[in-house]
C-alpha cells in the first residue's frame, strides 16, 4: 500500500487542533462541548477556499470562537438547572502546560470560574487575549466587534477578572508542597493536619452534578471543611487513595475508592495554605481524566 496525501485543509486543522480545542475548552469549561465546537468548526472549515485564506490559523481560530459563542449561549440554560455547584470538567495536561506560566493559571478551575462571571463576549475576548495573546484585529473579527470596542471589553474583563482572582503569582512547587500535605491529611483523617493546611477563609467547592453526593452549595471556612472532610471520610465503607497529577495545568489530586476514581481535587494555594477546593464528582466529568490521555501545548 501507497502512502496516502493528507489534504492541505486536514493538514492544517490537525496542526492547529490542540490550541483551537483549549480555546474552546477556556470559552466552555466543558472538554465534550469543545470537542463538539471542534466538529462544527471542522464542517466549516473544509468549505472554506484555502486559496483566500491570508491567515489560516487566524481563520481556525476565528471559525472556533464564533462556534464556542453560539454552544456558550445555549449552555446558559444548561448550568441553570443544574444540581448544586457547576464546576468546570477536569483536563489531564501535559508538564509543558504547566510550564507555561500564563495558559496554566488561564485554565485553573480558580481562574475558569472566575470567567463563569464574564459575559459571553467578555470571556471570548479574555481568553483570546490573555492566553493565547491573538491581536485585536483578529479577536475584532471573531466577534463580530470593532478593534476599538474589543479593546475596551478586553480592558473591562481584565479588570473584573482581577478583582477575583488571586492577588499573587504562586509556584507549582508551593502549590505541590501544599497538595503534598492535604494529601497526608486525606489519607490520615487527621483534623489537625487538615487545619495546618487549610487557609481560616478557605472555600470548598464540590460538583456531584445531582449524580454523586455533594455539598450543595460552597462550604466556607477551614473548620466546616475539616468537618465535612474528616466525617465524610468515617463513614466510608472503601478504602481512598490518592495521587498528584497535572489537571488544567496545575498539580491536583485524583482521589480513588477502591481503585476506582472518585473525584478530582483541584486547589488554589495563597501564602503557602490552601485557599480553594475545587471537587469534582460527577461521572459525567471524568470521563477525559479516566482516559488519561493528557491535552499538550498548542
Amino acid at each position: 500500500m501507497g502512502d496516502h496525501a493528507i489534504d492541505p485543509a486536514t493538514e492544517t486543522f490537525v496542526a492547529h487542533r490542540n490550541l483551537l480545542f483549549t480555546v474552546a475548552y477556556e470559552m466552555l469549561g466543558s472538554a465534550a462541548d469543545a470537542e463538539d465546537v471542534l466538529q462544527e468548526a471542522w464542517l466549516r472549515w473544509v468549505k472554506v477556499d484555502l486559496g483566500r485564506v491570508r491567515d489560516q490559523r487566524a481563520y481556525l481560530v476565528r471559525i472556533t470562537t464564533r462556534q464556542a459563542l453560539n454552544r456558550l449561549r445555549t449552555m446558559k440554560r444548561r448550568k441553570e438547572a443544574y444540581v448544586g455547584p457547576w464546576l468546570p470538567e477536569p483536563l489531564l495536561t501535559a508538564p509543558e502546560i504547566a510550564e507555561d506560566t500564563e495558559l496554566a493559571e488561564s485554565m485553573s478551575m480558580a481562574l475558569m470560574l472566575v470567567l463563569e462571571t464574564l459575559s459571553p463576549t467578555e470571556r471570548a475576548v479574555f481568553v483570546l487575549r490573555e492566553a493565547f495573546d491573538i491581536s485585536y484585529t483578529e479577536i475584532a473579527a471573531a466577534v463580530g466587534k470593532s478593534p476599538a470596542a474589543v479593546r475596551q471589553i478586553a480592558h473591562r474583563a481584565r479588570q473584573h477578572v482581577d478583582a477575583r482572582r488571586p492577588r499573587q503569582v504562586v509556584s507549582p512547587n508551593e502549590t505541590r508542597t501544599a497538595l503534598e500535605s492535604l494529601q497526608r491529611a486525606l489519607e490520615t483523617g487527621d483534623p489537625q493536619v487538615l487545619l495546618d493546611v487549610l487557609a481560616p477563609d478557605v472555600v470548598l467547592v464540590a460538583d456531584g452534578g445531582g449524580v454523586k453526593h455533594a455539598a450543595l452549595r460552597p462550604v466556607t471556612g477551614a473548620e466546616k471543611i475539616a468537618r465535612f472532610f474528616v466525617s465524610g471520610l468515617g463513614k466510608l465503607e472503601a478504602t481512598l487513595t490518592s495521587n498528584t497529577t497535572l489537571v488544567n495545568g496545575n498539580s491536583a489530586l485524583v482521589l480513588r475508592l477502591d481503585g476506582e476514581i472518585d473525584g478530582i481535587l483541584a486547589v488554589r494555594v495563597e501564602n503557602a495554605r490552601v485557599t480553594g477546593l475545587y471537587y469534582v464528582r460527577n461521572p459525567a466529568k471524568l470521563t477525559r481524566v479516566t482516559s488519561e490521555i493528557p491535552l499538550t501545548l498548542r
